[in-house]
């Protein structure tokens, strides 16, 4: 299936952005024609702080991603015939972060925008202030054309939050290998579940098999639903922050989410916005 390409200017630079996976994808190679080509690319690359940041961000969020290749990078990484290529790091991680794209029309490497705002800030501080101001506009006309997803805003509002917090306090003592601490992401995803849902998302899996075709058991949230999850993502890491346990933690969550599900529902506020001003007022 072809992605529909959208397009912002930065500067003097055109520059692509596409869908895939269901996210915003910009295009890096249009990013650096007034910096050297893709020679600036491969130099990113090289970088130990890339490479570190490209590992964490796949670890956050690809089940897929290949430890092994990503920690055999690490070791080379400052060796004077390191060379990294986005086709190289994509075969030997199983990476999503990044796109290698051959062909004339279309062609050159992408990435996830948070890996292209982390670029645009490598390239230079203005550069990467203009990119965003640029792509928040795109977002903005989105917005006005109706293509806005409040859900999506509501399951990731403080989803930043938590993953911050467990992989600066739980994963380092974990003592697991990086190919597994994806699990530790999985658990505390699970603890906001049963804390909210009743129920682990394999559980609303194999008891509504239908609904299971069409998106997880977040996706079939209702609104009250998501705005408390929000809330408590933000909870779970100020207790683990605490140093408080899994039990502790699912108590004091399970307890507050009780409490706020039954004061929305109460209250019968409408919550349904449809801009994203309107979380503002």
């Amino acid at each position: 299936m072809k992605k529909k390409i959208a397009e912002i200017v930065v500067k003097t630079s055109t520059i692509r952005v596409i869908k895939h996976l269901g996210e915003d994808y910009l295009c890096l190679t249009d990013m650096v024609k007034n910096y050297g080509g893709d020679v600036a690319i491969y130099s990113w690359l090289r970088n130990r702080n890339t490479v570190e940041f490209l590992g964490v961000w796949e670890l956050l969020n690809n089940v897929h991603f290949k430890g092994s290749g990503f920690e055999t990078f690490k070791r080379q990484v400052g060796l004077n015939s390191f060379h990294l290529t986005p086709k190289k790091w994509i075969d030997n991680t199983g990476a999503i972060g990044l796109i290698s794209k051959a062909g004339r029309y279309g062609g050159g490497t992408y990435a996830h925008k948070d890996i292209a705002f982390e670029f645009g800030s490598w390239l230079s501080a203005d550069f990467k202030l203009y990119l965003i101001k640029e792509f928040q506009r795109l977002k903005e006309q989105e917005t006005k054309q109706g293509h806005w997803d409040y859900r999506r805003f509501l399951t990731k509002v403080n989803w930043h939050i938590q993953t911050s917090t467990i992989q600066q306090l739980l994963i380092p003592l974990s003592q697991l290998p990086i190919n597994k601490q994806g699990i530790i992401y999985a658990t505390e995803a699970e603890i906001i579940n049963i804390a909210l849902f009743g129920i682990t998302s394999r559980e609303w899996r194999h008891n509504n098999q239908d609904l299971a075709k069409t998106g997880n058991i977040r996706d079939h949230a209702t609104i009250e639903q998501l705005t408390v999850m929000a809330n408590l993502e933000s909870i779970n890491s100020m207790l683990i922050t605490q140093g408080l346990d899994k039990e502790q933690r699912f108590t004091a969550l399970r307890k507050e989410a009780i409490r706020q599900l039954t004061a929305l529902l109460q209250s019968r506020t409408p919550l349904t916005p449809t801009s994203p001003d309107e979380f503002s007022e």
